[in-house]
């Protein structure tokens, strides 16, 4: 077994692709990117992909770090929440730049998922 595989710390570039998991254990998405903080060095978001076929019509989700866990016997991330509350959750598109830095923007993303913004 690769000992580097299940380790406390991965490197970005193996972080980006992971498959994103509901508690039922279907797939919802992959992660497309991370974003971290760079004054704290705390990782911020995930940036998820959904739907789409071949990277066409698929809507991104920016996932507060903290509401994904790491799982081991699945070897990808799982998010609490349902596939019907994700259609619903904030996105964006391929080509849009989401506003990470706008606080307001930030706290509504969080408060979506429950989740304590990462800056506090």
């Amino acid at each position: 077994m690769d000992t580097t595989t299940h380790t406390r710390l991965i490197a970005s570039d193996r972080v980006e692709g992971t498959t994103v998991y509901n508690p039922d254990g279907e797939k919802i998405g992959s992660i497309e990117s991370v974003m971290i903080d760079k004054l704290s060095g705390k990782v911020a978001y995930a940036d998820m992909s959904f739907g789409g076929f071949l990277g066409m019509g698929d809507k991104h989700h920016p996932l507060p770090w903290s509401v994904l866990k790491y799982n081991t016997d699945m070897d990808g991330y799982v998010v609490n929440i349902d596939k019907d509350k994700l259609k619903n959750a904030p996105t964006f598109e391929a080509d849009e730049t989401p506003r990470w830095d706008d606080e307001t923007w930030g706290k509504q993303v969080h408060s979506y998922y429950g989740a304590a913004p990462y800056w506090m």
